[in-house]
């Protein structure tokens, strides 16, 4: 294991970045903690990310807390991947497709005059 960053998930929301860094100085140096949180709420997102001393000191951490039970909750412990390129979201109005595969604008409203007339009965 060459990497010491740890991504710990299912955290209770109550947990606070120091009660990960006592939980993990047991199984070796912390370097640092960073509990993510929610940018609009300001609430824990339930999932932090915890950087060992040493690879040593992260197996170690791995293997003694992946499913402990912290706050009634069972916790992943499990090496942390490098963040993955994700596209922008389209923020913009317009024509992009949407998430059914449907392209371009869609504009809602009212029938022409033609609709109107065939719900009166008019032939034309």
């Amino acid at each position: 294991m060459t990497s010491s960053k740890l991504y710990i998930g299912n955290l209770p929301f109550s947990t606070t970045a120091q009660e990960l860094q006592d939980l993990f100085s047991q199984a070796g140096g912390v370097a640092a903690v960073d509990l993510i949180f929610d940018k609009f709420t300001g609430r824990s997102r339930g999932f932090a990310f915890v950087e060992m001393a040493g690879g040593e000191d992260a197996q170690k951490a791995i293997e003694r807390f992946h499913g402990y039970d912290l706050g009634g909750r069972k916790i992943t412990v499990n090496e942390a991947r490098p963040r993955e390129e994700r596209p922008r979201g389209n923020f913009g109005g317009g024509g992009g497709e949407d998430r059914r595969g449907f392209g371009g604008e869609r504009r809602g409203g009212f029938g022409g005059r033609r609709d109107r007339d065939r719900d009166r009965g008019y032939r034309g």
